[in-house]
C-alpha cells in the first residue's frame, strides 16, 4: 500500500520539493508520513505535510504509512533508523518476530511495533561483517514477504533500492534519479524509467545506477521511455478530487474510444483476437475492478460469448485454468497484490494472461502478453470514478466485437447529460445522509451496478449499503427492511421482475428509490437498453456517495482505512 520517494542529485533542491513528490503518492496510504535527510530525520501521523524551510539536500527517501503491522503512531512512522542505517518499506516482511526475537537476544533496541524496523537492524548487523551489495543479496534470500525498500547508509553516497511484489521503479532523470512506487513520483520531471523485477536491486547514485540479480551479479536493464496520460493535479475550481474526476468522465471516455480508433487500434483487435482464440475466457479484479469485470461478462453473455469472472482473492480456489485458458486482469493500478497473485496461479498452469489497466509499465502490464489501457488518467481520490467508467466502456467496446449491440460514440455526450443532473442527485443525497443502512437492488445488466454504488456509498459517506441482486431479496435481506428502509432500486427496460422486487419492499415501508430508463422512477436515463445503462446509472451513484459524504462533512478524497492501490494480501 505505503507510497516510497527517493531521490539522489548532483545538486541540492528543496526538501519541500521531494515532499510534494511524496504528496502525489498519497493515495497509497495516509496514517502517517516521514522523511530522512543528511542527519534530519522527520515522521509524524496523518496527512503528508509538506515543510514551509528553505532546507535543501542532495538526497532524500520518504514515506507515507498505510498502516499493517503495528498502530498508527509517530514511532511506527517511517523512516527506521538503527544505528548507521535508515530506511522506508512498502510491504510486509512475514518472517519479522524471528528476527526482532534474534536481535532483541543480541541487545537491540526497538522503538516501535512494525516489521518494517527490523529491516533496519537487518542491515546494521549485516554491516558489521559485508559491504552493501553482499547485505543486500543476503536479505533478498532471508527475508520472507514482500518488500520495496530504500536504504540510506551513513557516510554512503548511494540509495539502494530492493524490490519484491511490492512496486518500485527508478527515473532517469538529469545529474538527477529519482525512485518510487509508481511513476507518479516522477512523471513531470522524466520520461525514462527502469522497473524493477522481483528479487532485483540497485545502487543508485546522483547520476548512476547498477542493478544487480538476488545473487549480487550485476546485470544490465534497459531504460523504458514511457508516456502516461494524467489531468490537471490541481483542484481548480473543484471542493474535492473525487468530484473533480467524476466530471472528467466525459473527456476521458472520449479520449479512450479515440485510442481505439488510433494508437491503440492494432492491439485492440490483437486482443480481440486473443478472446477468440481462447476456450476459457476468466476476468479477474478486486474491489471496482471486479465490478467492471461483471458488467463485461454481461455483455459478452448477451451476445453468445462464455466468460466468467472471479473475485481475486478466491481466484485458486474456484477456478481452474490451462494453455486453453485467458486470464484477463482489470486494475487501476496494475500493482493489487490479490491480482498478482492470481496471474502467478494461472500462469503457472499455462494460462495465457492479458490485462486492462490505467497505470502502464505497471507490474500486471508487465506480466502480460497483451494489455489496453483504459487512458483515465491519474486518480487522486481513493474512491474509483472514472478509471470504472473507462473499465465498463472498454468492455463495451471489446462486447461490440462480438456482435453486441451499441452505439459508443454517444456514450460522452450522454455521460454530460447525468452529470447535469447533480443538482437533483444532491437533493436526493441530504434525504439519505442520516441512515445508517441502505440497500441497492438490481438484477441482470443492473446487478453489478448495485454492487458499485453500494461500495461507493460504504467508502466515501461510511453508511452500510448493501448491494445485491434483486432475486435474493426473499432469502434473508427482506427482514431487514422496516418503515423507511432506503432501497434503491436500478430498473434497465422493462423488467418485471425488478419492480415486483421493489413493490415487495415498499409493502414494507422501505423508501424506494427507482433509477431507469424506460420505467417511470424518480432518476430516469436516457438510454435504450443497451448496455450503457450500466455506466450512466453507476455514475449517478457515485454523485449520490459523494454528496451525502460531503453534506456530512467528511473526508472524501481520503476516507479512513482505505488506500488507493492495495499492494498487500
Amino acid at each position: 500500500m505505503c507510497g516510497i520517494v527517493g531521490i539522489n542529485s548532483k545538486n541540492e533542491f528543496y526538501v519541500r520539493d521531494a515532499i510534494k513528490r511524496l504528496k502525489r503518492l498519497e493515495y497509497r496510504g495516509y496514517d502517517s508520513f516521514g522523511y530522512a535527510y543528511g542527519s534530519s530525520l522527520y515522521k509524524k501521523t496523518g496527512h503528508i505535510v509538506v515543510p514551509s524551510s528553505d532546507d535543501k539536500t542532495k538526497r532524500i527517501i520518504a514515506h507515507s504509512r498505510w498502516a499493517t503491522h503495528g498502530g498508527v503512531t509517530d514511532a511506527n512512522a517511517h523512516p527506521h533508523v538503527y544505528e548507521n542505517v535508515t530506511l522506508v518499506h512498502n510491504g510486509i516482511i512475514e518472517n519479522y518476530q524471528e528476527l526482532k526475537d534474534l536481535y532483541l537476544r543480541k541487545g537491540h533496541k526497538f522503538l516501535g511495533e512494525t516489521d518494517s524496523e527490523v529491516a533496519a537492524h537487518y542491515f546494521a548487523e549485516k554491516l558489521k561483517e559485508k559491504d552493501m551489495i553482499n547485505a543486500c543479496s543476503d536479505f533478498i534470500h532471508d527475508i520472507k514477504g514482500e518488500f520495496a525498500i530504500l536504504v540510506l547508509v551513513k557516510g554512503d553516497q548511494n540509495i539502494y533500492a530492493l524490490r519484491r511484489d511490492s512496486p518500485l521503479v527508478l527515473g532517469v532523470g538529469t545529474d538527477m534519479n529519482f525512485l518510487g512506487s509508481d511513476i507518479y513520483a516522477f512523471s513531470d520531471a522524466t520520461n525514462m524509467a527502469i522497473f524493477f523485477e522481483n528479487d532485483e536491486f540497485a545502487v543508485v547514485g546522483n547520476d548512476s545506477f547498477q542493478f544487480y540479480d538476488k545473487h549480487g551479479k550485476k546485470i544490465s536493464k534497459e531504460v523504458q521511455t514511457f508516456r502516461w496520460e494524467q489531468e490537471e493535479s490541481m483542484l481548480q475550481n473543484y471542493d474535492h478530487y473525487m468530484i473533480k474526476e467524476i466530471m472528467e468522465q466525459p473527456k476521458v471516455v472520449k479520449r479512450l474510444l479515440f485510442s481505439l480508433d488510433t494508437e491503440q487500434k492494432e492491439k485492440f483487435h490483437e486482443f480481440t483476437a486473443e478472446m477468440k482464440k481462447a476456450k476459457k475466457i476468466i476476468f479477474v479484479g478486486a474491489g471496482t475492478s471486479y465490478h467492471a469485470s461483471l458488467l463485461g461478462v454481461y455483455y459478452l453473455h448477451r451476445c453468445g460469448k462464455a466468460a466468467q469472472t472471479i473475485i481475486a482473492s478466491e481466484f485458486e480456489h474456484f477456478i481452474d485454468v490451462d494453455e486453453d485458458s485467458l486470464v484477463i486482469a482489470l486494475s487501476q493500478s496494475g500493482e493489487t497484490m490479490d491480482v498478482i497473485e492470481a496471474l502467478k496461479y494461472a500462469k503457472a498452469r499455462g494460462a495465457r494472461i492479458a490485462s486492462i489497466v490505467n497505470v502502464p509499465y505497471s507490474t500486471v502490464q508487465r506480466m502480460s502478453v497483451i494489455s489496453l489501457n483504459i487512458l483515465a488518467g491519474q486518480e487522486v481520490c481513493v474512491a474509483a470514478t472514472k478509471s470504472f467508467t473507462n473499465q465498463v466502456a472498454l468492455m463495451l467496446a471489446l462486447a461490440k466485437e462480438f456482435g453486441y449491440k451499441v452505439n459508443m460514440e454517444s456514450l460522452p455526450q450522454q455521460i454530460q447529460s447525468v452529470l447535469e443532473r447533480s443538482g437533483s442527485v444532491k437533493d436526493m443525497a441530504m434525504g439519505l445522509k442520516d441512515n445508517e443502512h441502505l440497500y441497492v437492488l438490481g438484477r441482470g445488466l443492473s446487478y453489478p451496478v448495485a454492487r458499485e454504488i453500494a461500495l461507493k456509498i460504504k467508502e466515501i459517506s461510511y453508511i452500510h449499503a448493501e448491494g445485491m441482486m434483486g432475486g435474493e431479496l426473499k432469502h434473508g435481506t427482506i427482514a431487514l427492511i422496516e418503515k423507511g428502509t432506503p432501497v434503491i432500486g436500478l430498473v434497465s427496460g422493462k423488467d418485471n421482475a425488478m419492480l415486483s422486487n421493489l413493490k415487495e419492499v415498499g409493502a414494507r415501508g422501505a423508501n424506494v428509490i427507482t433509477i431507469s430508463n424506460e420505467a417511470a422512477g424518480d432518476i430516469r436515463l436516457e438510454t435504450s437498453n443497451d448496455g450503457k445503462f450500466g455506466i450512466l446509472a453507476s455514475i449517478i451513484g457515485q454523485l449520490l456517495a459523494y454528496h451525502i459524504a460531503n453534506a456530512k462533512g467528511l473526508p472524501i478524497d481520503k476516507p479512513r482505512n482505505l488506500a488507493k492501490s492495495v499492494t498487500v494480501k
